[in-house]
């Protein structure tokens, strides 16, 4: 029943709610930074290479790595696989269509979590949609409000529905037993969560960092390498991807269920362009103009769903595997990659999804942190209150190993819808602000200089920013 009526909820909240939103918003970005996702794209590549001032403080890369190990997780394998089983192969084109509005999005989120960025008294930076909420908007109720959408999201949702992805992998092996085996590898996943939340934000970074890219690279090869083997097939898998991507008959005869709803949800849960998240990394790197977070962040936009996304969906479609509901997520894309490397292939994907997961934990509860010190009135809440917090979520990672499918999908799409309803409009109404400060940083660029950002140059009174005084 509770599943029922989460699925409800679910239904009503993306369609006709979210999708208007998103679409709009991106839509609006897209066109008043005359496509900044895309025309910049050159200049978000070389500010990877950008160092920051005081290697102590965060980089852009590194702050860029901790926003992709929340994108980058579980939903990038079961999440594709789960759109394409239940809406239709043409979820695919909506994710791609959604990745790219919404790379405008997350460009305007991260360029004003950026600019009304805080320091703390050690000179790192921290920040995020709940600050410029606050000072930009003169929204306290609103910014606290949208730190409870986030707890709720990251501690809960996301790390519920996290937590089962990883135990679904574990369907294909032979000892597999549903009673038993969620509970023991929701118990690992706790105990290991639990662990390395001990050392704090920093270690989260560093940790990240490492992993990141190496899984992402390795499970783009072998991908890659199934591809390959089906080439034969790419052509007839294209056309069935672009001729259910636009059959509206179907899509608007069951809009809920359709590749339309299940692409946009899915691209959302899997890239959070717009959805609030990445800011909270991107406040953390110290920069010389706002303008350059907005930009790389475009770029994990892109990592996730062009690069990552579409490895899964290409790797499903070409292999012939048939796709059904019984089938959907992780059993899908283990099938899908068994075709070419037989018994070890369901093996990656069990080892790829036990570090998308951990990443995932590690890089959402990052983003919790940073929103319990803004409703601990800007304070560090207590080790003890932390500690029982941690256990918590520890607690939370073990009940999502045994949760049913529905209920762990509805209650992440809900949690994170409430934080994208209340992110992206206010992005609208502070949209003008980034986009000055990207005319801003354009203008220095030509000029041939390193911008660095003044707030006079945009209108902006110093006294209300913190960090750019």
């Amino acid at each position: 029943m509770i599943g029922q009526i989460l699925d409800k909820i679910d239904s009503v909240m993306y369609y006709p709610i979210l999708i208007i939103v998103m679409a709009l918003a991106g839509i609006y970005f897209t066109v008043l930074t005359k496509g900044v996702q895309i025309r910049l794209f050159p200049e978000s590549i070389r500010l990877l290479k950008e160092p920051p001032a005081d290697k102590k403080n965060v980089s852009s890369l590194q702050a860029m790595l901790v926003s992709t190990a929340s994108r980058v997780g579980t939903g990038n394998i079961v999440g594709v696989s789960t759109a394409i089983c239940l809406g239709g192969p043409g979820a695919c084109f909506w994710m791609w269509i959604m990745c790219i509005i919404g790379a405008s999005s997350a460009f305007v989120e991260s360029t004003l979590a950026q600019i009304f960025k805080k320091k703390n008294s050690d000179g790192e930076c921290y920040g995020g949609p709940a600050y410029y909420i606050e000072r930009a908007l003169h929204a306290p109720i609103l910014a606290a409000i949208f730190c409870v959408f986030l707890i709720a999201t990251y501690a809960v949702g996301f790390n519920l529905l996290c937590s089962y992805n990883l135990q679904s992998t574990f369907e294909a092996y032979s000892f597999y037993n549903a009673k038993t085996t969620p509970i023991i590898v929701g118990s690992i996943l706790a105990v290991l969560t639990g662990y390395c939340l001990l050392g704090g934000g920093k270690r989260i970074v560093k940790l990240t960092s490492l992993i990141v890219p190496v899984m992402g690279v390795a499970y783009v090869l072998i991908s890659l390498v199934v591809i390959l083997r089906n080439i034969t097939s790419i052509p007839s898998m294209f056309g069935m991807i672009f001729k259910d991507a636009f059959d509206f008959k179907a899509i608007f005869g069951g809009m809920a269920g359709s590749c339309l709803i299940y692409g946009v949800k899915r691209g959302l849960y899997s890239n959070e362009a717009g959805v609030g998240s990445a800011p909270n990394a991107s406040a953390s790197a110290k920069v010389s103009h706002p303008a350059k977070q907005g930009l790389v962040q475009t770029l994990s936009v892109y990592i996730d769903t062009l690069l990552l996304c579409t490895a899964t969906a290409l790797m499903c479609l070409s292999s012939g595997v048939e796709r059904n509901e019984a089938v959907s997520g992780a059993p899908y894309v283990q099938k899908a990659i068994s075709t070419v490397f037989g018994v070890a292939g369901p093996t990656f994907i069990t080892v790829a999804m036990v570090l998308f997961a951990f990443t995932t934990l590690l890089g959402n509860l990052y983003y919790v942190d940073n929103a319990l010190i803004f409703l601990n009135h800007k304070k560090q809440p207590s080790q003890l209150f932390m500690r029982c917090f941690h256990i918590g979520c520890s607690v939370v990672v073990l009940l999502g190993a045994v949760i049913p499918m529905n209920a762990a999908w509805a209650a992440a799409d809900i949690t994170m819808g409430g934080m994208t309803l209340i992110n992206l409009p206010s992005c609208m109404l502070l949209g003008k602000i980034a986009i000055d400060t990207l005319k801003d940083y354009e203008k220095q660029k030509k000029e041939g200089k390193n911008p660095v950002f003044v707030a006079e140059n945009i209108g902006l009174n110093k006294d209300e920013l913190d960090f750019w005084k």
